[in-house]
């Protein structure tokens, strides 16, 4: 039987969770998310602390469809909290296929169970995409098409979570010719308050935040016309990538491994998704590790979070830019250019004239008045020419 109607507090009590390691997840919460969540729109780790142990664990229901593990496996890669932590006290995970011991008819009980212990409280997760071709014959869980599960376990959630691309709008297996029909679960379940957090895998900062803004104040955060929470995808990687000012001078690395490439230059004429690609990955990067990210480590952004760019568009045709100027805290590349009132051109001529003419008497005055003042001087006052005296005078002397 679930317990999620524990609160979190009551939980990380029971898990002897120290006080330092429950504000240090705070912290990444706020660094994750810092703008745009209830929850985190505060001054303080603590603060945010308070009103986490103060709410019920959510009970999640975690669903793998067509899909590779990866979101699972970024989830996996926290260290703050642990995943230990993150399953039994931040969250109570009653149904996960890869994380669970059951399997077979005990992994069926323990999803009926889960259901029926949470009904309209649960948060569903999906994480892979939802093949409906053929029937939805493509895939088959316990004898059953994945669009049946779907319907059925998602008319019973009060929320749900697409995370990562397969899931939030086909990803890879609906690339091109897409055999399988593979779809997002947006696509199919109506009805349903639904975010999508795309990505290949998504950072699970972005799933922690969404899920705790759910269980402590019941809404999901704000999102944008794809579904994708602001907060995380508010703007494109190019806006704050750290080789930015490399594109803006003009310096790029024109293939792997030439002399632009190894001095970290931008890598858009490798066909660089970031100026099209709306993600956080510029500045919360992967596993916790700083550069731990494609652009990071030297390879190009897919646009893996945009279900027009990645698989879609071949890895190196270069991406669009709609915005090819610097940031606004930069000086403007091409001035605006107005017209001069010939008004006031006259009046600074005017101004200036006079100006020249004050400067110019007065350089001519001040040389006069000198000279005349010292012809006020007399003879006697002037002193002795140097040199011996005239001969005359020597022969007048006794």
């Amino acid at each position: 039987m679930s317990r999620a109607a524990d609160y979190i507090g009551q939980s990380l009590s029971r898990g002897r969770v120290s006080r330092r390691s429950f504000l240090e997840f705070c912290t990444k919460l706020m660094v994750a998310a810092p703008f745009g969540l209830t929850l985190t729109d505060r001054a303080r780790a603590s603060e945010v602390a308070v009103e986490l142990k103060k709410a019920r664990r959510p009970s999640v229901i975690w669903l793998h469809f067509q899909d590779c593990t990866g979101c699972t496996e970024t989830l996996l890669r926290t260290s703050q909290p642990d995943v230990g932590t993150l399953i039994f006290d931040l969250i109570s995970l009653d149904y996960h296929e890869t994380l669970m011991a059951a399997s077979g008819a005990d992994a069926e009980r323990a999803l009926t169970e889960a259901v029926a212990g949470n009904d309209g409280k649960f948060v569903l997760v999906v994480e892979g995409s939802v093949p409906e071709g053929e029937s939805g014959q493509y895939m088959t869980l316990a004898g059953r098409p994945a669009v049946e599960v779907l319907h059925d376990i998602g008319g019973h959630a009060a929320a749900v979570i697409a995370i990562g691309s397969c899931a939030s709008w086909g990803g890879i297996p609906s690339a091109e010719p897409n055999p399988t029909g593979a779809t997002g679960v947006d696509s199919i379940l109506r009805g349903k308050p639904i975010v999508n957090i795309p990505g290949c895998p998504p950072n699970p900062y972005t799933f922690l935040a969404t899920v705790l803004e759910y269980a402590v104040y019941g809404k999901l955060p704000a999102l944008d016309e794809e579904r994708r929470p602001r907060f995380a995808f508010d703007r494109t990687i190019h806006d704050h990538c750290p080789r930015r000012a490399h594109f803006d001078a003009g310096r790029f690395a024109e293939k792997f491994g030439d002399e632009g490439h190894r001095k970290g230059h931008c890598l858009y004429r490798l066909g660089c998704k970031g100026p099209e690609t709306h993600a956080g990955c510029s500045t919360r990067h992967f596993n916790e590790v700083v550069d731990a990210w494609p652009i990071g480590i030297g390879a190009p952004c897919v646009g893996c979070t945009e279900k027009h760019v990645a698989f879609r568009k071949p890895m190196f045709e270069l991406a669009a830019i709609d915005r090819a100027v610097p940031p606004t805290t930069y000086p403007p590349v091409n001035a605006p250019q107005g017209s001069i009132d010939p008004r006031a051109t006259g009046a600074v001529g005017l101004v200036a004239g006079a100006v020249a003419g004050a400067t110019y008497i007065a350089s001519r005055r001040l040389p006069m008045a000198g000279a005349s003042e010292r012809s006020q001087r007399t003879w006697s006052q002037r002193p002795p020419p140097p040199g011996p005296a005239p001969k005359g005078d020597e022969e007048q002397k006794p």
